[in-house]
């Protein structure tokens, strides 16, 4: 096929009417997509930038679902050592009842042996509530150790350690470390003895006390950490947006103004022919 010679002025209007079709396209796309960097080609170091940041918020965001899940264990550690606590109140109300029974000589064996009974009740639920307060397979109550990731190289953590909250861990007058019922009425048969019990209660609640300070801690470390994390998490994500998003408004004024250009464009090609329609009209 004979190749089509066009004159100087129709091929520089060609060319310069196959640029605008071009920019006129890439334009609409970034208005479409509401990106001006979509893939490598547009802006290879905006494009590779923002998907470093997008790679590093993914990361990040996993992290913060770990810190939220331990911020579950802690939470439920917590809200067992107030039961606990409960329950310790609870024991030295039976305490304050055996006082009262060693003074009524009449029904004293009879009353301490109900004391006695319910002190072993109240030690065994303790040590329930100890043994179920766990989350997610950790229990701060029984000597569960957590530790948890503030970042994507796992460079800065924080180890959670829990302790023991049975009985035997508190050193309170009970029965086993099972929990099993051995107090009998025998125990609270003078001021002595009662003395001693209290006295295992009161380090206990100290002990409780302490351990409660270490969980409510480690829970504000845990709840500084999710709320930073959560904030360079949005921070990088915009980072990422402003690296490849297109200004809609820019990109509107654009299109309007490729448009005419096309369309002048166009005009100015049909000027360039008509002295080749010139000739024509000689025939």
């Amino acid at each position: 096929m004979a190749s089509v010679q066009l004159s100087s002025a129709l091929q520089s209007n060609l060319v310069s009417l196959q640029n605008t079709d071009s920019v006129l396209r890439s334009t609409q796309n970034r208005l479409a997509t509401g990106l001006r960097v979509a893939n490598a080609l547009d802006n290879p170091a905006n494009f590779f930038a923002a998907a470093g940041h997008t790679q590093r918020a993914d990361l990040m965001s996993a992290l913060k679902d770990n810190i939220g899940e331990a911020i579950q264990t802690v939470k439920e550690a917590d809200k067992g050592v107030s039961s606990v606590k409960d329950l310790i109140e609870g024991i030295r109300g039976q305490l304050t009842q055996a006082r009262s029974a060693l003074n009524d000589t009449t029904n004293s064996v009879s009353l301490l042996t109900g004391i006695a009974s319910n002190y072993n009740e109240l030690i065994r639920q303790l040590n329930n509530t100890a043994n179920d307060a766990s989350y997610k397979g950790v229990n701060f109550l029984s000597g569960g150790t957590l530790s948890v990731n503030f970042n994507e190289n796992a460079t800065t953590t924080l180890s959670v350690t829990g302790f023991n909250a049975s009985a035997s861990g508190l050193a309170i007058t009970s029965g086993t470390a099972t929990g099993a019922a051995t107090t009998t009425s025998a125990t609270f048969s003078t001021s002595a003895q009662l003395s001693t019990i209290e006295a295992t209660l009161n380090t206990a609640l100290a002990t409780l006390q302490t351990q409660s300070a270490n969980l409510a801690s480690n829970l504000t470390i845990l709840s500084s950490r999710n709320t930073f994390i959560n904030d360079t998490v949005n921070t990088l994500r915009e980072g990422a947006t402003k690296l490849t998003e297109a200004d809609q408004n820019q990109e509107g004024a654009n299109l309007l103004t490729l448009q005419t250009r096309q369309q002048l464009g166009i005009t100015a090609l049909s000027i360039s022919s008509q002295s080749a329609q010139g000739i024509l009209r000689l025939f």
